[in-house]
C-alpha cells in the first residue's frame, strides 16, 4: 500500500533517475582524445578536405607517402608513423567541418586544437573562415598539440565558422627536402562546437519565423 509521501518518493527516485540518465548521456558523447575533452566526442573533428598543396610554399614537397590528406580526418591516431598527412615547407591545406562548426565559448578557454605528430616540432600557421573565401588568422600554433583561443582574437558564441587552413612556417622545422618535411598533422578539432553553418539560422530568417508564428496564434484566438 502506498500513502502519499510514498508516492512522492517515487515520483523524487524517478526524477534523479532521470537526471542520472540525462547525465551519463552527455557524458558519453564527451570523449579525450590527447589529454584534451572535446564535448562533442568524435564529430568534433574534421570531416572534409577542402584543398591541399604542399608545394604552396614553393619547396619540394614530402614522400609520397605522406602526401594523403584524408590521413588527417576524424579523431587523432597519435601515431608518429602512419594516420596523418604531412605540409610540406610552406604547404597549405584547408579542411572543412560539415557536421558541426567552430564557435567562440566566451571565455579564455581553448575552442580549437590541432594535433600534430613527429619528433620534429614545426610551427603553423592557423586560419578560419565562414564561407571558405574570407579569411581569419587566428595566430600559429607552435608545433605538437596545441590550442588557439579565438575569442582573443575578437570573435564570440555568435560567431561559426566551417573552415579551417593550415599552412607551414616554412622558417621553422625540417626545411630544404626531406620525406616528411613540414608540419604532421594528425587531426583537428574543435572544442567549443556549434551545430553546422547551414543548420543555424541567420538573426533576420529566425526573426520572420517568430512574427509568423506570432501571426498564426492570433489568427486562431480570432476564429476561436
Amino acid at each position: 500500500m502506498f500513502f502519499i509521501g510514498d508516492i512522492d518518493k517515487v515520483k523524487l527516485l524517478k526524477l534523479v533517475a532521470t537526471a542520472i540518465g540525462v547525465s551519463l548521456s552527455i557524458a558519453a558523447r564527451a570523449t579525450v582524445y590527447g589529454g584534451v575533452d572535446f564535448p562533442s566526442g568524435a564529430t568534433s573533428f574534421a570531416d572534409a578536405v577542402v584543398s591541399y598543396a604542399p608545394s604552396y610554399g614553393g619547396t619540394t614537397g614530402p614522400a609520397v607517402q605522406y602526401q594523403t590528406p584524408l590521413e588527417a580526418l576524424g579523431v587523432p591516431t597519435g601515431s608518429a608513423n602512419s594516420g596523418f598527412v604531412t605540409l610540406g615547407q610552406g604547404g597549405r591545406i584547408v579542411f572543412k567541418f560539415t557536421d558541426n562548426s567552430l564557435t567562440g565559448s566566451g571565455t579564455s578557454a581553448f575552442d580549437l586544437w590541432i594535433f600534430e605528430v613527429g619528433s620534429d616540432v614545426e610551427d603553423t600557421f592557423v586560419d578560419i573562415s565562414k564561407d571558405g573565401n574570407t579569411w581569419f588568422s587566428v595566430g600559429k600554433v607552435f608545433g605538437a598539440t596545441s590550442g588557439i583561443d579565438i575569442d582573443s582574437f575578437g570573435f564570440d558564441t555568435t560567431d561559426f565558422f566551417s573552415y579551417l587552413r593550415l599552412t607551414d612556417d616554412s622558417l621553422e622545422g625540417e626545411t630544404g627536402s626531406g620525406n616528411s618535411v613540414g608540419a604532421d598533422i594528425d587531426a583537428v578539432g574543435v572544442i567549443s562546437s556549434a551545430a553546422s553553418v547551414s543548420n543555424v539560422p541567420e538573426p533576420a530568417s529566425a526573426a520572420l519565423v517568430c512574427i509568423g508564428l506570432v501571426g498564426l496564434i492570433a489568427a486562431r484566438r480570432r476564429k476561436q
